[in-house]
Protein backbone atom coordinates (compact mmCIF):
# COMPACT_ATOMS: atom_id res chain seq x y z
CA UNK A 1 0.00 0.00 0.00
CA UNK A 2 1.92 3.12 -1.12
CA UNK A 3 2.06 6.41 1.35
CA UNK A 4 -0.71 8.10 -0.61
CA UNK A 5 -3.16 5.24 -0.18
CA UNK A 6 -2.44 4.90 3.36
CA UNK A 7 -3.15 8.54 4.16
CA UNK A 8 -6.44 8.16 2.40
CA UNK A 9 -7.60 5.53 4.77
CA UNK A 10 -6.33 7.81 7.76
CA UNK A 11 -8.36 10.62 6.86
CA UNK A 12 -11.68 8.19 6.30
CA UNK A 13 -11.17 6.68 9.61
CA UNK A 14 -10.97 9.75 11.14
CA UNK A 15 -13.91 10.71 10.05
CA UNK A 16 -16.15 7.70 10.48
CA UNK A 17 -14.62 8.48 14.41
CA UNK A 18 -15.94 12.31 14.20
CA UNK A 19 -19.03 11.25 12.98
CA UNK A 20 -19.93 8.35 15.40
CA UNK A 21 -18.66 10.56 18.26
CA UNK A 22 -21.19 13.36 17.18
CA UNK A 23 -24.17 10.63 16.77
CA UNK A 24 -23.36 9.71 19.79
CA UNK A 25 -23.44 13.35 21.44
CA UNK A 26 -26.87 13.99 19.73
CA UNK A 27 -28.42 10.46 21.19
CA UNK A 28 -26.66 11.29 24.65
CA UNK A 29 -28.31 14.75 24.52
CA UNK A 30 -31.38 13.69 23.35
CA UNK A 31 -31.73 10.84 25.80
CA UNK A 32 -30.79 13.68 28.63
CA UNK A 33 -33.47 15.83 27.32
CA UNK A 34 -36.43 13.78 27.34
CA UNK A 35 -35.18 11.91 30.66
CA UNK A 36 -34.35 14.80 32.10
CA UNK A 37 -35.51 18.21 31.10
CA UNK A 38 -38.91 16.88 29.82
CA UNK A 39 -39.32 13.79 32.33
CA UNK A 40 -41.95 15.37 34.25
CA UNK A 41 -43.93 16.28 30.94
CA UNK A 42 -43.79 12.33 29.65
CA UNK A 43 -44.73 11.15 33.11
CA UNK A 44 -47.96 13.39 32.89
CA UNK A 45 -48.20 11.92 29.48
CA UNK A 46 -48.27 8.51 30.64
CA UNK A 47 -50.83 9.25 33.52
CA UNK A 48 -53.28 10.85 30.98
CA UNK A 49 -53.34 7.67 28.82
CA UNK A 50 -54.00 5.51 31.70
CA UNK A 51 -55.86 7.91 33.90
CA UNK A 52 -59.59 8.02 33.70
CA UNK A 53 -62.03 10.80 35.69
CA UNK A 54 -65.59 9.79 35.72
CA UNK A 55 -68.13 12.02 36.60
CA UNK A 56 -70.48 11.23 39.40
CA UNK A 57 -74.01 12.48 38.49
CA UNK A 58 -76.22 13.77 41.75
CA UNK A 59 -79.08 12.51 42.62
CA UNK A 60 -81.60 15.30 42.34
CA UNK A 61 -83.15 16.70 45.62
CA UNK A 62 -86.80 15.11 46.14
CA UNK A 63 -89.96 17.48 46.54
CA UNK A 64 -92.73 16.97 49.39
CA UNK A 65 -96.01 17.80 50.24
CA UNK A 66 -96.51 19.62 53.36
CA UNK A 67 -97.15 16.03 55.32
CA UNK A 68 -94.28 14.26 53.59
CA UNK A 69 -96.56 12.53 50.89
CA UNK A 70 -93.76 11.94 47.36
CA UNK A 71 -94.27 14.24 44.50
CA UNK A 72 -90.71 14.27 42.44
CA UNK A 73 -87.92 12.24 43.16
CA UNK A 74 -84.66 10.45 41.52
CA UNK A 75 -84.61 6.54 40.83
CA UNK A 76 -81.20 5.10 39.07
CA UNK A 77 -80.89 3.40 35.81
CA UNK A 78 -77.90 2.26 34.11
CA UNK A 79 -76.81 2.92 30.39
CA UNK A 80 -75.10 -0.14 29.14
CA UNK A 81 -71.77 0.66 27.08
CA UNK A 82 -68.58 -0.68 25.35
CA UNK A 83 -65.42 -0.02 23.81
CA UNK A 84 -65.39 -2.30 20.29
CA UNK A 85 -61.38 -2.33 20.40
CA UNK A 86 -61.30 -3.91 23.88
CA UNK A 87 -63.75 -6.68 23.58
CA UNK A 88 -62.02 -9.42 22.44
CA UNK A 89 -64.87 -11.94 21.48
CA UNK A 90 -67.81 -9.53 20.21
CA UNK A 91 -70.03 -12.18 18.84
CA UNK A 92 -69.51 -14.31 22.43
CA UNK A 93 -70.23 -11.15 24.31
CA UNK A 94 -72.95 -9.99 22.48
CA UNK A 95 -74.63 -13.40 23.36
CA UNK A 96 -74.02 -12.78 27.35
CA UNK A 97 -75.52 -9.06 27.22
CA UNK A 98 -78.59 -10.51 24.77
CA UNK A 99 -81.06 -11.75 27.36
CA UNK A 100 -79.73 -8.97 30.09
CA UNK A 101 -80.27 -6.56 27.78
CA UNK A 102 -83.86 -8.33 26.00
CA UNK A 103 -82.11 -6.95 22.39
CA UNK A 104 -81.06 -9.79 19.80
CA UNK A 105 -77.64 -10.90 20.33
CA UNK A 106 -77.55 -9.70 16.12
CA UNK A 107 -77.81 -6.18 17.19
CA UNK A 108 -75.64 -6.00 19.84
CA UNK A 109 -72.65 -7.83 17.61
CA UNK A 110 -73.09 -5.20 14.60
CA UNK A 111 -72.79 -2.54 18.02
CA UNK A 112 -69.45 -4.38 19.15
CA UNK A 113 -67.58 -4.91 16.01
CA UNK A 114 -67.92 -0.89 14.77
CA UNK A 115 -64.90 0.78 15.12
CA UNK A 116 -66.43 3.68 16.82
CA UNK A 117 -64.10 4.09 20.49
CA UNK A 118 -67.32 3.67 22.29
CA UNK A 119 -70.88 2.95 21.84
CA UNK A 120 -73.56 2.65 24.18
CA UNK A 121 -75.68 -0.62 24.34
CA UNK A 122 -78.79 0.04 25.78
CA UNK A 123 -80.16 3.15 28.61
CA UNK A 124 -83.17 3.50 31.09
CA UNK A 125 -81.74 -0.46 32.29
CA UNK A 126 -83.32 -1.23 35.76
CA UNK A 127 -80.84 -0.89 38.74
CA UNK A 128 -80.63 -4.89 39.56
CA UNK A 129 -79.93 -5.97 35.47
CA UNK A 130 -77.20 -2.94 35.45
CA UNK A 131 -75.40 -4.21 38.75
CA UNK A 132 -75.65 -7.98 37.26
CA UNK A 133 -74.17 -6.59 34.01
CA UNK A 134 -71.52 -4.79 36.21
CA UNK A 135 -70.25 -7.34 38.50
CA UNK A 136 -69.73 -10.00 35.26
CA UNK A 137 -66.55 -8.05 34.19
CA UNK A 138 -66.65 -8.42 30.53
CA UNK A 139 -64.10 -7.14 28.43
CA UNK A 140 -64.84 -3.43 27.01
CA UNK A 141 -68.32 -3.83 28.47
CA UNK A 142 -69.18 -0.57 31.27
CA UNK A 143 -72.58 0.21 33.03
CA UNK A 144 -72.78 3.61 34.43
CA UNK A 145 -75.59 4.49 37.16
CA UNK A 146 -77.61 7.61 35.52
CA UNK A 147 -80.74 9.34 37.68
CA UNK A 148 -83.93 9.75 35.75
CA UNK A 149 -86.78 11.93 37.69
CA UNK A 150 -90.25 10.47 38.66
CA UNK A 151 -93.45 11.86 39.76
CA UNK A 152 -95.56 9.22 42.05
CA UNK A 153 -98.35 11.03 41.71
CA UNK A 154 -98.61 11.21 37.54
CA UNK A 155 -101.46 13.95 36.16
CA UNK A 156 -101.25 15.62 40.01
CA UNK A 157 -100.17 19.11 40.49
CA UNK A 158 -98.53 18.65 36.62
CA UNK A 159 -98.41 22.30 36.44
CA UNK A 160 -96.66 23.15 39.83
CA UNK A 161 -93.88 20.64 39.28
CA UNK A 162 -92.78 21.07 35.81
CA UNK A 163 -90.60 18.19 34.69
CA UNK A 164 -87.07 17.30 33.93
CA UNK A 165 -85.90 17.18 30.34
CA UNK A 166 -83.61 14.21 29.19
CA UNK A 167 -79.77 16.57 29.86
CA UNK A 168 -81.16 16.81 33.78
CA UNK A 169 -82.76 20.62 33.19
CA UNK A 170 -85.92 21.54 34.74
CA UNK A 171 -88.77 22.92 33.22
CA UNK A 172 -91.82 25.41 34.51
CA UNK A 173 -93.16 25.13 37.57
CA UNK A 174 -90.72 24.33 40.75
CA UNK A 175 -88.35 22.45 38.66
CA UNK A 176 -87.54 25.51 36.49
CA UNK A 177 -87.21 27.98 39.36
CA UNK A 178 -85.75 25.67 41.44
CA UNK A 179 -83.28 23.95 39.60
CA UNK A 180 -80.22 25.19 40.25
CA UNK A 181 -80.28 24.01 43.99
CA UNK A 182 -82.53 21.08 43.19
CA UNK A 183 -79.66 19.32 40.79
CA UNK A 184 -77.06 18.93 43.83
CA UNK A 185 -73.66 18.79 42.77
CA UNK A 186 -72.02 15.96 40.46
CA UNK A 187 -68.84 14.08 42.01
CA UNK A 188 -66.04 12.21 40.57
CA UNK A 189 -64.01 9.11 40.73
CA UNK A 190 -60.12 9.26 39.37
CA UNK A 191 -57.71 6.25 38.38
CA UNK A 192 -55.74 4.35 36.43
CA UNK A 193 -57.31 2.44 33.71
CA UNK A 194 -56.94 -1.22 33.38
CA UNK A 195 -56.11 -2.57 29.98
CA UNK A 196 -59.31 -2.84 29.01
CA UNK A 197 -60.15 1.12 29.79
CA UNK A 198 -62.71 0.48 31.91
CA UNK A 199 -62.12 -0.35 35.43
CA UNK A 200 -60.09 1.92 37.79
CA UNK A 201 -57.61 0.25 39.81
CA UNK A 202 -55.52 3.20 40.78
CA UNK A 203 -56.44 6.96 41.59
CA UNK A 204 -54.34 10.36 41.13
CA UNK A 205 -57.60 12.02 41.53
CA UNK A 206 -59.49 10.04 43.87
CA UNK A 207 -63.29 9.55 44.87
CA UNK A 208 -65.26 12.87 45.06
CA UNK A 209 -68.91 12.07 46.14
CA UNK A 210 -71.81 13.78 44.55
CA UNK A 211 -73.95 16.24 46.58
CA UNK A 212 -77.34 15.36 46.37
CA UNK A 213 -79.54 18.14 46.24
CA UNK A 214 -81.78 19.44 48.82
CA UNK A 215 -85.25 18.30 49.49
CA UNK A 216 -88.45 20.59 48.69
CA UNK A 217 -91.32 20.77 51.39
CA UNK A 218 -94.43 22.53 49.56
CA UNK A 219 -97.08 23.65 51.09
CA UNK A 220 -99.03 22.18 49.10
CA UNK A 221 -101.77 19.80 50.35
CA UNK A 222 -101.63 16.73 48.38
CA UNK A 223 -105.05 15.50 49.76
CA UNK A 224 -106.45 19.20 49.22
CA UNK A 225 -104.92 18.95 45.57
CA UNK A 226 -106.76 15.82 44.95
CA UNK A 227 -109.91 17.38 45.71
CA UNK A 228 -109.46 20.48 43.59
CA UNK A 229 -108.60 18.03 40.39
CA UNK A 230 -111.48 16.09 40.75
CA UNK A 231 -113.78 19.43 41.06
CA UNK A 232 -112.37 20.71 38.51
CA UNK A 233 -112.17 17.46 35.89
CA UNK A 234 -116.17 16.99 37.03
CA UNK A 235 -117.17 20.47 36.54
CA UNK A 236 -115.47 20.71 33.54
CA UNK A 237 -117.33 17.61 31.85
CA UNK A 238 -120.36 18.84 33.24
CA UNK A 239 -120.29 22.53 32.29
CA UNK A 240 -119.05 21.45 28.88
CA UNK A 241 -115.96 24.02 29.03
CA UNK A 242 -112.53 24.03 27.66
CA UNK A 243 -110.75 24.33 30.40
CA UNK A 244 -110.22 25.63 34.03
CA UNK A 245 -108.28 26.78 37.26
CA UNK A 246 -108.92 26.38 40.42
CA UNK A 247 -106.63 27.60 43.92
CA UNK A 248 -106.94 27.09 47.17
CA UNK A 249 -104.80 29.14 49.34
CA UNK A 250 -103.85 30.22 53.12
CA UNK A 251 -104.75 33.83 53.09
CA UNK A 252 -103.22 34.90 56.29
CA UNK A 253 -99.83 33.38 55.02
CA UNK A 254 -100.15 32.98 51.11
CA UNK A 255 -99.44 29.75 51.36
CA UNK A 256 -100.52 27.99 48.10
CA UNK A 257 -102.70 24.87 49.87
CA UNK A 258 -103.45 23.54 46.10
CA UNK A 259 -103.57 25.04 42.38
CA UNK A 260 -104.71 22.75 39.50
CA UNK A 261 -105.58 23.49 36.12
CA UNK A 262 -106.87 21.96 33.16
CA UNK A 263 -106.33 20.41 30.73
CA UNK A 264 -103.18 17.80 32.85
CA UNK A 265 -100.56 15.74 31.42
CA UNK A 266 -98.31 13.68 33.05
CA UNK A 267 -94.39 15.35 33.46
CA UNK A 268 -93.38 11.14 33.37
CA UNK A 269 -93.83 11.38 29.89
CA UNK A 270 -94.14 14.89 29.10
CA UNK A 271 -93.09 14.14 26.03
CA UNK A 272 -96.30 12.71 24.77
CA UNK A 273 -97.85 15.80 25.75
CA UNK A 274 -98.36 19.22 23.31
CA UNK A 275 -96.22 21.84 24.37
CA UNK A 276 -99.21 24.50 25.47
CA UNK A 277 -100.43 21.58 28.44
CA UNK A 278 -97.01 22.70 30.02
CA UNK A 279 -97.67 26.26 30.77
CA UNK A 280 -99.19 27.21 34.12
CA UNK A 281 -102.58 28.91 33.13
CA UNK A 282 -102.84 30.06 37.24
CA UNK A 283 -99.50 32.39 36.25
CA UNK A 284 -98.50 32.42 32.82
CA UNK A 285 -101.92 33.75 30.92
CA UNK A 286 -104.42 36.67 31.70
CA UNK A 287 -108.04 37.29 31.18
CA UNK A 288 -110.50 39.89 31.95
CA UNK A 289 -111.58 38.83 35.39
CA UNK A 290 -115.28 40.23 35.10
CA UNK A 291 -117.45 41.28 38.29
CA UNK A 292 -114.74 39.13 40.77
CA UNK A 293 -112.75 42.64 40.60
CA UNK A 294 -115.78 44.53 41.86
CA UNK A 295 -114.92 44.28 45.37
CA UNK A 296 -111.80 46.05 44.30
CA UNK A 297 -113.63 49.28 43.45
CA UNK A 298 -115.72 49.01 45.79
CA UNK A 299 -112.97 48.71 48.58
CA UNK A 300 -111.47 51.79 47.18
CA UNK A 301 -113.84 53.65 47.18
CA UNK A 302 -114.78 52.38 51.23
CA UNK A 303 -111.25 52.92 51.95
CA UNK A 304 -111.03 56.34 50.92
CA UNK A 305 -113.97 57.56 53.03
CA UNK A 306 -115.77 59.00 49.65
CA UNK A 307 -118.14 56.49 50.74
CA UNK A 308 -120.19 54.15 53.12
CA UNK A 309 -121.80 51.15 53.03
CA UNK A 310 -124.98 52.86 53.18
CA UNK A 311 -124.35 55.62 50.67
CA UNK A 312 -126.62 55.67 48.26
CA UNK A 313 -126.76 56.47 44.58
CA UNK A 314 -129.56 56.52 41.74
CA UNK A 315 -129.16 53.28 39.73
CA UNK A 316 -130.58 54.24 35.89
CA UNK A 317 -129.95 51.50 34.55
CA UNK A 318 -126.61 53.22 33.05
CA UNK A 319 -124.38 55.77 33.11
CA UNK A 320 -122.13 57.59 30.55
CA UNK A 321 -118.16 57.13 31.14
CA UNK A 322 -116.17 58.89 28.83
CA UNK A 323 -118.17 58.41 25.91
CA UNK A 324 -119.25 54.96 26.34
CA UNK A 325 -122.43 53.72 28.03
CA UNK A 326 -122.57 50.94 30.61
CA UNK A 327 -125.36 49.06 31.75
CA UNK A 328 -126.42 46.44 34.14
CA UNK A 329 -125.52 43.06 33.38
CA UNK A 330 -129.64 42.64 33.31
CA UNK A 331 -130.45 45.42 31.68
CA UNK A 332 -132.26 46.66 34.62
CA UNK A 333 -133.04 50.20 36.63
CA UNK A 334 -132.67 49.98 40.21
CA UNK A 335 -133.16 53.36 41.42
CA UNK A 336 -132.43 54.41 44.83
CA UNK A 337 -129.37 51.68 45.94
CA UNK A 338 -126.65 51.24 48.33
CA UNK A 339 -123.07 50.76 47.89
CA UNK A 340 -123.92 47.37 49.54
CA UNK A 341 -126.94 46.55 47.45
CA UNK A 342 -123.95 47.25 44.48
CA UNK A 343 -122.31 44.54 45.19
CA UNK A 344 -124.65 42.34 46.75
CA UNK A 345 -126.31 42.49 43.61
CA UNK A 346 -123.18 43.15 41.15
CA UNK A 347 -124.38 46.02 39.45
CA UNK A 348 -122.22 47.68 36.65
CA UNK A 349 -123.85 50.81 36.80
CA UNK A 350 -122.95 50.82 40.33
CA UNK A 351 -119.35 49.84 40.16
CA UNK A 352 -118.87 52.64 37.39
CA UNK A 353 -120.44 55.24 39.80
CA UNK A 354 -118.17 54.60 42.56
CA UNK A 355 -114.98 54.50 40.50
CA UNK A 356 -115.79 57.71 38.58
CA UNK A 357 -116.31 59.52 42.06
CA UNK A 358 -113.25 58.61 43.66
CA UNK A 359 -111.43 59.77 40.12
CA UNK A 360 -109.10 57.74 38.06
CA UNK A 361 -105.65 58.91 40.35
CA UNK A 362 -107.16 57.21 43.15
CA UNK A 363 -109.15 54.28 41.42
CA UNK A 364 -105.49 53.24 39.98
CA UNK A 365 -103.52 53.74 42.92
CA UNK A 366 -105.94 51.06 44.55
CA UNK A 367 -105.76 48.81 41.88
CA UNK A 368 -102.11 48.57 41.83
CA UNK A 369 -102.01 48.58 45.64
CA UNK A 370 -104.13 45.15 45.89
CA UNK A 371 -101.35 44.12 43.29
CA UNK A 372 -102.49 43.97 39.40
CA UNK A 373 -99.96 44.85 36.83
CA UNK A 374 -97.31 43.12 38.52
CA UNK A 375 -95.93 39.78 39.46
CA UNK A 376 -96.95 38.00 42.77
CA UNK A 377 -93.59 36.85 43.08
CA UNK A 378 -94.61 33.67 43.68
CA UNK A 379 -91.59 30.99 43.79
CA UNK A 380 -92.72 28.93 40.19
CA UNK A 381 -90.99 29.74 36.55
CA UNK A 382 -93.65 31.43 33.85
CA UNK A 383 -95.08 34.35 36.37
CA UNK A 384 -96.99 37.27 34.09
CA UNK A 385 -97.53 40.62 35.08
CA UNK A 386 -101.31 41.16 33.55
CA UNK A 387 -102.54 44.06 32.11
CA UNK A 388 -103.40 47.36 33.80
CA UNK A 389 -103.67 50.66 31.72
CA UNK A 390 -103.23 53.70 33.11
CA UNK A 391 -103.87 57.47 32.77
CA UNK A 392 -100.87 58.36 30.76
CA UNK A 393 -100.70 55.23 28.66
CA UNK A 394 -101.07 55.55 25.18
CA UNK A 395 -104.18 53.06 24.74
CA UNK A 396 -105.96 54.22 28.40
CA UNK A 397 -109.10 56.38 27.13
CA UNK A 398 -111.18 57.78 29.82
CA UNK A 399 -113.97 54.82 29.08
CA UNK A 400 -111.75 52.77 30.58
CA UNK A 401 -112.66 54.56 34.04
CA UNK A 402 -115.66 52.90 33.76
CA UNK A 403 -115.20 49.52 32.14
CA UNK A 404 -112.10 48.54 34.45
CA UNK A 405 -114.41 49.11 37.31
CA UNK A 406 -116.28 45.99 37.13
CA UNK A 407 -113.00 43.69 35.60
CA UNK A 408 -113.84 44.93 31.77
CA UNK A 409 -110.60 46.11 29.90
CA UNK A 410 -107.74 44.59 32.84
CA UNK A 411 -106.30 41.88 32.25
CA UNK A 412 -105.22 39.48 35.55
CA UNK A 413 -103.85 35.92 35.98
CA UNK A 414 -106.09 33.58 38.36
CA UNK A 415 -103.23 33.65 41.31
CA UNK A 416 -103.34 37.76 41.05
CA UNK A 417 -106.86 37.63 41.78
CA UNK A 418 -107.27 35.31 44.40
CA UNK A 419 -104.20 37.32 46.13
CA UNK A 420 -106.16 40.81 45.59
CA UNK A 421 -109.09 38.89 47.71
CA UNK A 422 -107.28 37.60 50.28
CA UNK A 423 -106.12 41.17 50.93
CA UNK A 424 -109.33 41.09 52.17
CA UNK A 425 -110.28 38.28 53.50
CA UNK A 426 -107.65 39.03 56.12
CA UNK A 427 -107.81 42.51 57.42
CA UNK A 428 -106.30 44.35 54.29
CA UNK A 429 -102.73 42.78 53.79
CA UNK A 430 -101.75 42.53 50.58
CA UNK A 431 -99.04 38.90 50.81
CA UNK A 432 -96.39 37.76 48.87
CA UNK A 433 -97.51 34.00 47.66
CA UNK A 434 -95.60 30.65 47.95
CA UNK A 435 -95.54 27.18 47.89
CA UNK A 436 -92.08 25.65 48.99
CA UNK A 437 -91.94 26.40 52.71
CA UNK A 438 -89.33 24.52 53.83
CA UNK A 439 -85.61 23.62 52.34
CA UNK A 440 -83.91 20.57 53.33
CA UNK A 441 -80.29 20.26 53.41
CA UNK A 442 -77.84 17.98 54.63
CA UNK A 443 -76.03 20.72 56.80
CA UNK A 444 -79.47 22.38 58.05
CA UNK A 445 -83.30 23.59 57.39
CA UNK A 446 -83.79 26.29 55.93
CA UNK A 447 -87.76 28.03 57.10
CA UNK A 448 -89.68 30.00 54.93
CA UNK A 449 -91.54 32.75 55.94
CA UNK A 450 -94.81 34.32 55.02
CA UNK A 451 -94.02 38.13 53.35
CA UNK A 452 -96.34 41.15 53.60
CA UNK A 453 -95.88 43.23 50.38
CA UNK A 454 -97.21 46.14 52.22
CA UNK A 455 -101.09 47.48 53.44
CA UNK A 456 -103.71 47.78 50.63
CA UNK A 457 -107.13 48.88 52.46
CA UNK A 458 -107.53 49.77 56.50
CA UNK A 459 -109.18 46.70 58.98
CA UNK A 460 -112.43 48.30 58.61
CA UNK A 461 -112.15 48.69 55.17
CA UNK A 462 -112.00 44.68 54.86
CA UNK A 463 -114.83 43.92 57.57
CA UNK A 464 -117.10 45.97 55.78
CA UNK A 465 -116.46 44.60 52.83
CA UNK A 466 -116.42 41.16 53.82
CA UNK A 467 -119.90 41.93 55.37
CA UNK A 468 -121.31 43.03 52.17
CA UNK A 469 -119.75 39.80 50.91
CA UNK A 470 -121.42 37.54 52.87
CA UNK A 471 -125.13 38.75 52.32
CA UNK A 472 -124.14 38.69 48.54
CA UNK A 473 -123.90 34.76 49.04
CA UNK A 474 -127.07 34.44 51.51
CA UNK A 475 -129.50 36.30 49.29
CA UNK A 476 -127.66 37.59 46.78
CA UNK A 477 -125.86 36.81 43.42
CA UNK A 478 -123.64 34.24 44.46
CA UNK A 479 -126.10 31.84 46.98
CA UNK A 480 -125.15 28.54 45.09
CA UNK A 481 -122.40 29.01 46.90
CA UNK A 482 -123.42 29.01 50.38
CA UNK A 483 -123.16 26.03 52.52
CA UNK A 484 -125.81 25.51 55.20
CA UNK A 485 -123.87 26.68 58.69
CA UNK A 486 -121.31 28.28 57.62
CA UNK A 487 -120.67 31.88 56.74
CA UNK A 488 -119.17 32.80 53.28
CA UNK A 489 -117.98 35.51 51.49
CA UNK A 490 -117.39 35.49 48.16
CA UNK A 491 -117.93 37.28 44.60
CA UNK A 492 -118.66 35.70 41.73
CA UNK A 493 -118.25 36.88 37.85
CA UNK A 494 -119.06 36.74 34.22
CA UNK A 495 -116.17 37.58 32.26
CA UNK A 496 -116.40 38.69 28.10
CA UNK A 497 -113.94 37.40 26.14
CA UNK A 498 -112.26 40.26 24.32
CA UNK A 499 -111.29 38.87 20.44
CA UNK A 500 -109.95 41.53 17.16
CA UNK A 501 -112.72 44.28 17.56
CA UNK A 502 -114.79 43.37 20.46
CA UNK A 503 -116.20 40.83 22.42
CA UNK A 504 -116.83 36.82 21.74
CA UNK A 505 -120.31 37.04 21.06
CA UNK A 506 -120.82 33.27 22.70
CA UNK A 507 -117.83 32.23 24.94
CA UNK A 508 -117.34 33.91 28.54
CA UNK A 509 -115.74 33.22 31.62
CA UNK A 510 -117.35 31.68 34.69
CA UNK A 511 -115.48 32.96 37.98
CA UNK A 512 -116.06 33.13 41.81
CA UNK A 513 -113.52 33.60 44.76
CA UNK A 514 -114.43 33.31 48.52
CA UNK A 515 -113.24 32.36 51.52
CA UNK A 516 -114.34 30.68 54.66
CA UNK A 517 -115.20 31.42 57.87
CA UNK A 518 -115.98 34.59 56.94
CA UNK A 519 -114.55 36.10 59.91
CA UNK A 520 -111.96 34.10 60.74
CA UNK A 521 -111.01 32.64 57.19
CA UNK A 522 -109.24 28.76 57.34
CA UNK A 523 -109.43 28.99 53.17
CA UNK A 524 -109.59 30.92 50.18
CA UNK A 525 -110.85 29.38 46.57
CA UNK A 526 -110.97 30.58 43.15
CA UNK A 527 -112.97 28.41 40.61
CA UNK A 528 -112.06 30.46 37.36
CA UNK A 529 -114.60 27.76 34.25
CA UNK A 530 -113.66 28.35 30.66
CA UNK A 531 -116.19 28.61 27.90
CA UNK A 532 -119.08 26.71 29.48
CA UNK A 533 -121.10 25.46 27.01
CA UNK A 534 -124.37 24.67 29.43
CA UNK A 535 -124.02 28.31 31.09
CA UNK A 536 -122.35 31.52 30.62
CA UNK A 537 -123.00 32.44 34.39
CA UNK A 538 -120.41 32.45 36.88
CA UNK A 539 -123.25 32.15 39.48
CA UNK A 540 -124.55 28.82 37.48
CA UNK A 541 -121.39 27.50 36.59
CA UNK A 542 -118.45 28.17 38.78
CA UNK A 543 -120.60 28.64 42.77
CA UNK A 544 -122.09 25.43 42.54
CA UNK A 545 -118.22 24.12 42.34
CA UNK A 546 -116.92 26.15 45.00
CA UNK A 547 -119.83 24.94 47.48
CA UNK A 548 -118.93 21.65 46.39
CA UNK A 549 -115.20 22.08 47.38
CA UNK A 550 -115.77 24.33 50.52
CA UNK A 551 -117.97 21.41 51.73
CA UNK A 552 -115.45 19.47 51.53
CA UNK A 553 -112.51 21.34 53.19
CA UNK A 554 -114.63 21.74 55.84
CA UNK A 555 -114.82 18.00 56.77
CA UNK A 556 -111.12 17.71 55.69
CA UNK A 557 -110.00 20.93 57.99
CA UNK A 558 -112.21 19.85 61.15
CA UNK A 559 -114.02 23.52 60.93
CA UNK A 560 -117.23 23.23 62.24
CA UNK A 561 -120.57 25.25 61.75
CA UNK A 562 -120.63 28.65 62.78
CA UNK A 563 -122.35 28.05 65.54
CA UNK A 564 -120.73 24.93 67.22
CA UNK A 565 -117.35 26.89 66.41
CA UNK A 566 -118.27 30.51 67.64
CA UNK A 567 -120.02 29.09 70.86
CA UNK A 568 -116.42 27.68 71.94
CA UNK A 569 -114.75 31.20 71.47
Amino acid sequence: MTSESRQRSHRRLVVLVAVFFAFSLILVGRITYWQVVRRQELLELAKLEHYQTRVIPPQRGAILDRRGSLLATDIFQYEIFATPRDVSNPRWTAEQLAPLLERPPETLWVLLERNDRSVTLAKGIPLNVGEKIASQGLPGVGAIPLPQRIYPEKELACHLLGFVGAEGDGFYGLEEYYDDILQGEPGSRGGERDPSGLQMIAGYGGYIPAQEGPTLVLTLDRTIQGLVEENLEKAIEEYGAQGGTIIVMDPWTGAILAMASYPRYDPNRFYEASEEFFVNPAISEVHEPGSVFKPVTIGAALDTGEVTPETTYNDTGSILVGGQVIANWDWGARGETTVSELLKYSLNVGAATMSTKIGAEKFYRYVRRFGFGEPTGIDLAGEVSGIVKTPGDAQWHESDLGTNSFGQGISVTPLQMINAMAAIANGGLLMKPYIVQRIVREDGVVEIEPVVRRRVISPETARQLTQILVEGVKKGVAELAYVEGYSIAAKTGTAQIPIPGGYDPTWTIASIVGWAPADDPRFIILVKIDKPWAAPWGAVVAAPVFKSLAQQLFDYLGIPPDEVRLAKE
